[in-house]
């Protein structure tokens, strides 16, 4: 990267003004498109609304809203002048929204017309301005706090950028506390793993509020002067393969979710309903691979050349299918406390099952390393390491040495050649009776790779291997619920699952029983299922 960046305000004035003609944000449909300098004049005009309302550096400014142009021009209003970000995962409830209002002390939102019925009269009695993120008009304003001296000062590099609340799978959220410091050294280690340009195009399709699209799919695309496109709908698989037939993206950031359900509902069914395609699944998979990826390739608009996925552990299966087909898809392993960032393998260096490498500018080490299984705590020192957990010192402490290093929670093992393999959470960790260590994660993808199952989990119950498994809608006729019928598929599906997961996993892993869910499991905004809710239930 030709130009570091220390703060995010040095990153905004170097970007606004070198790609100042160029096109910085819009949506698909060519609405709200801005280019760097008229970028720049929004974001400059919303400070100064910020200001004359008296909310001043280090003031903390909430975002509450679908993706779009104007969440980055707010951001930036917030972020590069001092002011703290709080943003909000639009799939939170009205009462998670009040607690991270009340908790942060935010002075301000910004909200879409859709989320602003989760903001309740008490939250909004509070707030000194809330603004309508689509038009930037006043939703509601404090008289008396327009005394225009919410002064905006420059940051420095360990202040605080943006404060963002985690919706943990374990209980409470935690606010993390990331600098300035720390998204820079991300973006820059973002720029190490996949250098891109001003030439590319963007297709967001994650939330912006979450730290994986906001480091590596606003910041890093604006440091470069790229464009990003924004969906107006859900994406779903035909409003996306509409909008890249015709926005043709250079770069996608995505889950595994999303490439897993293209590989089943997709591909695997063209290749089962083709005689041709199913020969050369049985006798030339590679070749298979090749043809199928090309098509793939052309799905996408025929640019790509980066397609990163990160969130979660891809299933092994569909990386094999990505790996031998050529597709340009890179691994990245992180976490929001580290801005986030840890591990990245860049397209045609991945290796299966790994999350590749330690970025550039971080250091890591196992701890605790188990001298059988080579598996260890992942521990991170860097300038990407949060600042902490706002207003509990007693929890930052927990995670966070006093030299630096922080305790992700999650196991891994490590290759000779520095690749990293994630095996689970430290604290999902089943002993199991034998004194062996299991781990659910590893099992759940087994079971997920089943035709027709959404979701899994897998806890311990009175000493033994529970899956509880949430089948896809079409699956089962739950209208016939007590029926004959019902019950014997059912038990036909319980026990295919069954005969299924133990014929691929250990015998220390192997489960004693499925018990299907008929509702969808409780999950975070993010789309984790919150285990503590169901671990609880034994």
């Amino acid at each position: 990267m030709r130009h570091e960046f220390k703060t995010l305000s040095d990153l905004y004035d170097y970007a606004s003004q070198k790609y100042a003609k160029r096109t910085a944000a819009e949506f698909t449909d060519g609405e709200q498109a801005y280019t760097y300098a008229r970028f720049r004049e929004a974001a400059d005009n919303l400070s100064r609304i910020l200001g004359n309302f008296g909310i001043g550096a280090s003031d903390k400014v909430a975002i509450l809203s679908e993706n779009m142009p104007h969440w980055s021009i707010a951001f930036f209003s917030v972020t590069a002048y001092g002011r703290v970000a709080v943003p909000m995962l639009n799939e939170l409830s009205a009462s998670e929204v009040e607690s991270i209002l009340d908790h942060s002390e935010a002075k301000a939102l910004f909200v879409s017309r859709r989320q602003l019925k989760k903001v309740g009269e008490r939250a909004m009695d509070r707030l000194s301005l809330v603004i309508d993120l689509e038009t930037f008009e006043f939703i509601k304003h404090d008289d008396r706090a327009f005394t225009c001296d919410g002064r905006a000062a420059t940051p420095n590099p360990m202040d605080m950028a943006a404060l963002i609340y985690t919706s943990g799978t374990t209980g409470a959220p935690k606010g993390v506390m990331l600098s300035h410091r720390n998204f820079c050294a991300s973006v820059l280690d973002s720029w190490y793993a996949q250098p891109e340009n001003r030439h590319s195009v963007f297709l967001s399709i994650l939330p912006m509020a979450h730290t994986y699209e906001m480091t590596l799919g606003i910041l890093y695309p604006f440091s470069v002067g790229a464009r990003v496109c924004y969906l107006r709908r859900v994406p779903t698989p035909t409003i996306l393969k509409e909008t890249l037939k015709q926005i043709c993206p250079t770069t996608m950031l995505s889950v595994p979710l999303i490439i897993e359900k293209m590989y089943k509902s997709s591909i695997v069914p063209t290749i089962r309903g083709s005689k041709f395609l199913s020969y050369l699944e049985e006798h030339a998979p590679r070749l298979l691979a090749l043809l199928v990826g090309f098509k793939l390739r052309s799905i996408f608009g025929g640019r790509l050349h980066f397609f990163g996925i990160g969130g979660a552990k891809l299933d092994p299966e569909v990386e094999t299918f990505l790996h031998r087909a050529g597709f340009p898809y890179g691994i990245g392993y992180g976490l929001t406390e580290t801005a986030p960032l840890v591990c990245a393998a860049s397209p045609f260096k991945t290796h299966v099952g790994t999350t590749g490498p330690v970025t550039h500018g971080a250091q890591i080490r196992l701890e605790d390393v188990n001298p059988v299984t080579g598996l260890g705590e992942i521990t991170v020192k860097g300038p990407n390491v949060m600042m902490g957990y706002y207003k509990d010192y007693e929890r930052t402490q927990s995670v966070l040495s006093q030299d630096g290093w922080f305790r992700t929670g999650d196991l891994a093992s490590v290759d000779k050649k520095g690749r990293y393999s994630i095996r689970g959470r430290l604290r999902n960790m089943i002993v199991g009776a034998s004194g062996e260590n299991i781990y659910p994660e590893e099992i759940e993808h087994v079971i997920n790779s089943m035709d027709g199952i959404g979701d899994s989990l897998v806890i311990q119950r009175d000493g033994r291997l529970i899956a509880l498994v949430k089948f896809d809608d079409n699956v089962l006729d739950w209208n016939l619920e007590g029926e004959d019928k019902f019950i014997e598929e059912m038990e036909r599906r319980r026990q295919a699952v069954l005969e299924f997961v133990n014929e691929k996993v250990s015998r220390f892993s192997k489960i004693k029983d499925v018990e299907i869910q008929k509702e969808p499991f409780n999950k975070t905004a993010t789309h984790k299922i919150r285990r503590f809710l169901y671990e609880k239930k034994q």
